[in-house]
């Protein structure tokens, strides 16, 4: 009982750190872990693609057939975002106003949710593999070692899901580390199995799946032991995991925007690999694979970056503290800039070495330095799309934050993608270069929203507080 009271004071306690501790100290103690975390999930695939570019005579191929099914991979990922990233910032905002039933309620929701897309998912996925890979731009050559590596990697999704979604409601707490540890646990055995199934047990891109799927089902474990252990603040209960449209609702609303921000990057990915075979050959697409996850690369620490502030953002939002709100966001957009600006650096002076990573294959390498150029042109802007767009997500504002991810994805660059080679003779520069003309339109877009909508919140959140000091005074007299 005395332990379990001591647990109750530290989650009162770091419950209440996210309302008073300094904002630079608790974004650094919250998003280093979360960026260990993010870019930890990422070797789950770069691991995969880096040993299996390797593999002898026909690395090139499997590399290329594996990543196409990136796209599957992706889709996968953002059902995991639709609850998770929906149902997480919505427990955050309830904890800043002290409801910590109601957001028991949504982390119950939402592993029903989770549960019941993973159902669907390994179906859909089984059933589906080759045709679905041809689609989005496997060739006759590659789409066998696709099929191979999904046939695997289907039969985890379950894992998958729970992994991904439900972490995020234990960073939506605080525990950064253990968020962190979900990943950093999973990923380990994945990278220690990897050489293992692929070149021991000459497995091929079967090993490599069958690595990734038994990896995250460790960490998808450790996830339910925290979350219905006695450190968790937010408990996952018996009671809860069922599906409520009072509850669920809401998250699914405010979860569209991540999932429309990661589903549409496997639309995104359809129309490259499709565009890029149709002018070019199996070394383009293969080019796009190393190029795709150069670019997951640049990404992931921001969306962890991001993720640290989350809860911080959206504790004070609720809690009415608009000045810890803004100083949130300041930080958050300087260190995402700093961090989007050294990675164009790399990509713009260094792309070599970073192709030699994912192939030996010199003229698959050649190809790929001279499309990093261009296709990661205008990355090292990105930091402010990233900024602007989750601090909306992280206090609720649902319906902007979705329109911006439908605006840079779906409304620019896809109809750049085919549009441009119209307009240049080389067909598939053209093509690599839809991606840096739609980032610099989509972040100009985004920064002049944000600068009008967040002033507005703000506005509103200080008359807010403003009413409720009135009425105390009131009260007291």
């Amino acid at each position: 009982m005395e332990a379990s009271a001591q647990s109750k004071i530290k989650n009162a306690n770091r419950k209440e750190a996210l309302g008073t501790e300094p904002v630079g100290k608790l974004l650094f103690q919250l998003a280093l872990p979360a960026i260990t975390a993010q870019v930890v999930n990422l070797l789950y695939n770069l691991v995969d693609r880096m040993y299996i570019g390797h593999i002898k005579e026909v690395g090139h191929l499997a590399l290329t057939g594996v990543g196409v099914c990136m796209t599957v991979i992706l889709l996968v990922s953002a059902f995991a975002a639709l609850a998770g990233m929906g149902g997480a910032p919505r427990a955050s905002i309830l904890m800043g106003k002290k409801q910590y039933r109601q957001a028991e309620e949504i982390l119950g929701n939402c592993t029903a949710l989770l549960i019941l897309l993973a159902v669907i998912l390994t179906a859909v996925i089984l059933r589906f593999a080759e045709p679905m890979l041809l689609f989005f731009g496997a060739s006759e050559n590659t789409v066998g070692y696709g099929v191979q590596y999904l046939q695997v990697y289907a039969i985890g999704t379950i894992f998958v899901q729970m992994t991904l979604g439900l972490n995020m409601f234990i960073s939506a707490q605080g525990f950064a580390k253990i968020s962190m540890m979900t990943t950093l646990i999973g990923a380990v055995i994945n990278i220690v199995l990897d050489p293992v199934f692929i070149f021991l047990f000459h497995m091929g891109v079967r090993g490599a799946a069958l690595a990734t799927i038994l990896s995250q089902a460790v960490s998808a474990i450790w996830v339910l032991l925290f979350l219905t252990g006695e450190k968790t603040g937010l408990r996952l209960r018996l009671k809860n995991i069922r599906l409520s449209p009072r509850v669920i609702g809401p998250c699914i609303l405010l979860g569209l925007s991540p999932f429309v921000m990661q589903s549409t990057e496997s639309l995104i990915n359809i129309c490259f690999n499709r565009s890029l075979l149709s002018y070019g050959d199996d070394l383009a697409v293969g080019a796009m694979v190393i190029l795709s996850s150069v670019m997951q690369f640049s990404m992931m620490p921001l969306q962890g970056l991001s993720q640290g502030a989350q809860p911080i953002t959206g504790y004070n939002y609720g809690a009415g503290n608009a000045q810890r709100v803004k100083a949130v966001f300041r930080l958050l957009l300087i260190c995402s800039l700093i961090y989007s600006l050294s990675i164009w650096c790399i990509c713009m002076f260094l792309p070599q070495l970073v192709a030699m990573l994912f192939a030996d294959n010199r003229e698959l390498i050649d190809y790929s330095v001279w499309a990093m150029r261009i296709y990661m042109a205008a990355s090292g802007i990105f930091g402010i799309q990233i900024a602007c767009q989750q601090t909306f997500i992280a206090i609720g504002n649902a319906k902007t934050s979705l329109f911006l991810a439908v605006f840079r994805k779906i409304l620019l660059l896809i109809p750049l993608i085919y549009i441009l080679p119209h307009f240049l003779e080389d067909k598939v520069f053209a093509v690599f270069l839809a991606e840096p003309v739609a980032d610099a339109i989509a972040v100009c877009t985004t920064a002049t929203l944000f600068f009008i909508q967040f002033r507005r919140a703000m506005a509103k959140l200080a008359a807010q507080n403003e009413a409720k000091a009135q009425n105390a005074e009131e009260n007291l007299a």
